[in-house]
């Protein structure tokens, strides 16, 4: 099941070819590799090959869906063989599963279309129309509906992983959520385990839990008709002071405190607040509603007034527009982490479960304000919670259920020349706001580690996490060892890792 052309062979491409570089680098350019062939291949019958040929001549390989990757997990010096899935991109229905098949090199935005456009349904994925569906799915995905509809993986019925067996054979094999499969640990590792653990998703079927019957238009959440979306500005002025700055974000984080229940009203609200260096001039928030919600529009002004409520600032923009759902989720570049020039970046996350207290307040204005950083510096404060804390702990590999909010810490630069100056502000940003912590969000009543899709190799590191809490804790807690026993089972050569993969169990 493939956009390809019907028995269209796999493109080869090696040093010396014209197209070689072009293949290359993922979205952050930071990372290039140098593998001995990009291999694009267009269906899973391809994929058992290139596997099973990396395997028998003893090269590494690594699978890029859409390459978004924060991190170098396919640009490692020690691939040999990088497998380039974007041709696989269908998007459909499948009626003997009665569920919808996304294959990996899918982008969101066209997961969305297709969705959209044939059954008016959607998913509650990422917000990003660029990301590929490959990465995105496994790790846990997330987004505007989430708070209302849950993670995207909580609608994941079933997915195909080509994987390698003890002997060195490697075949595709489908996994279900269904309680009689034998192969369901390999599908429940896909629902926040992460990409490049346990061998190379060739396709994903979605259907929500509980959902019945054969009309393909009642197995997802119903897309939204028309989104309400408000955006909010504030000045970095005089009147910014540091008292106005921490009271606002401390306001975000209380608000989420108290409206992220399972059956909060405001559970179909999604903000963002991205306060940014004091370079930029200014920082705005995003909130996001179905237009269709009761109450939407003072949902919104509630919300926007609570944010604002004592800070004493008025802010420079506050305007609102109705668009149709489709507008806002296929618009090019919503919330990419550069533009076509600002490619290199390091992003580092946290998931919380209150909002930052006053010695973490003060340390985000001491960064935002110093003389080390630039427009393109800053934080997301992002909401969640809602729908998601309906769903135990254990009951997919997201571990971090009870929680309100996620934290991403950024910089964005253009020159590689700039690599080691902006690292350093990203980095000891993050290191400062978690001081208390040993430089990392060790699970606690306030914090509750990090997000797999983000990741951070930092956390891997002593000279930047000195907590003593290791990296796998941080990103899947008491989820770690079932992951290491499915690694044992589905890759037990270890075929497929990277810097943050799943250890096999000692």
């Amino acid at each position: 099941m493939s956009s390809a052309a019907p028995g269209a062979a796999p493109v080869s491409v090696r040093p010396g070819d014209p197209r070689y570089e072009n293949l290359l680098r993922g979205n952050n350019f930071r990372f290039v590799g140098h593998p001995d062939e990009v291999r694009v291949v267009a269906s899973a019958e391809q994929v058992v090959a290139a596997v099973a040929d990396a395997v028998g001549t003893g090269r590494r390989i690594a699978a890029r869906s859409g390459g978004h990757c924060f991190e170098n997990f396919t640009a490692d010096p020690g691939v040999r063989l990088l497998l380039d899935l974007s041709p696989m991109d269908e998007v459909g229905y499948d009626p003997g599963r009665r569920a919808f098949v996304v294959e990996p090199g899918a982008t969101l935005g066209r997961v969305y279309r297709t969705l959209q456009t044939g059954w008016g349904v959607t998913i509650p994925a990422g917000g990003c129309p660029e990301v590929g569906a490959g990465g995105h799915i496994a790790g846990g995905g997330y987004g505007p509906l989430s708070r209302r509809y849950g993670s995207v993986v909580d609608h994941l019925y079933a997915v195909e992983v080509v994987v390698v067996d003890r002997r060195g054979h490697a075949r595709a094999v489908v996994a279900t959520r269904d309680a009689g499969d034998p192969n369901r640990d390999l599908w429940w590792a896909h629902t926040g385990g992460g990409g490049g653990n346990f061998g190379v998703v060739t396709r994903y079927w979605l259907r929500s839990p509980g959902a019945t019957g054969a009309d393909p238009a009642g197995l997802l959440p119903k897309a939204p008709k028309q989104m309400l979306e408000c955006l909010v500005e504030w000045a970095w002025d005089e009147s910014m002071t540091e008292a106005a700055f921490t009271r606002l974000l401390g306001n975000f984080g209380a608000w989420h405190e108290r409206n992220s229940a399972p059956d909060s009203p405001y559970a179909g609200l999604y903000g963002i607040l991205l306060p940014t260096h004091k370079s930029s001039q200014g920082f705005p928030m995003a909130v996001q509603i179905d237009a269709g919600l009761s109450r939407a529009d003072a949902m919104v002004t509630e919300f926007v007034d609570a944010v604002n409520a004592g800070t004493g600032l008025t802010p420079v923009l506050n305007a609102r527009r109705t668009m149709p759902w489709m507008h806002m989720v296929t618009w090019p570049s919503t919330g990419e982490p550069g533009d076509q020039f600002n490619r290199r970046y390091k992003i580092k996350a946290a998931y919380l479960r209150k909002g930052y207290d006053a010695a973490q307040l003060a340390a985000i204005y001491r960064n935002l304000t110093n003389d080390t950083g630039t427009g393109n510096c800053g934080m997301l404060l992002i909401g969640y919670g809602g729908q998601v804390r309906s769903v135990p702990a254990g009951a997919t590999a997201i571990a971090q259920r009870d929680v309100i909010m996620k934290a991403v810490f950024q910089n964005i630069w253009v020159d590689e020349e700039d690599d080691a100056k902006s690292l350093a502000w990203v980095r000891d940003l993050y290191r400062d706001v978690y001081a208390a912590t040993g430089g990392a969000p060790v699970p606690n009543d306030a914090n509750d580690g990090s997000y797999i899709n983000y990741p951070d190799a930092d956390l891997a590191d002593p000279a930047w996490n000195t907590s003593g809490v290791p990296w796998s804790t941080l990103y899947y807690k008491d989820n770690y060892p079932r992951l290491q026993q499915i690694k044992a089972r589905w890759d037990p050569r270890n075929v497929f890792h990277h810097a943050l993969s799943i250890e096999p169990p000692a």
